[in-house]
């Protein structure tokens, strides 16, 4: 599947749920914010949001410092 996450195309996706992504791709769901098509997605539903070819996901990753 061919997905664009943060403006980048990506070809070759084998996710099927925006879990399985945030796994692919090695990414903690922990401190993440996720939008998917401008719509933002509740962690909760990650595990059962399908992805489809050509979504477009936005992942912004929270980060604490001072």
């Amino acid at each position: 599947m061919t997905l664009t996450i943060n403006g980048e195309k990506s070809d070759n996706i084998r996710a099927e749920t925006l879990q399985d992504l945030l796994e692919e791709l090695k990414i903690v769901g922990g401190r993440v914010a996720v939008e998917v098509n401008l719509e933002v997605v509740r962690k909760a539903d990650y595990g059962r949001f399908r992805l489809k070819d050509g979504d477009a996901v936005e992942i912004v990753n929270f980060v604490g410092g001072g």
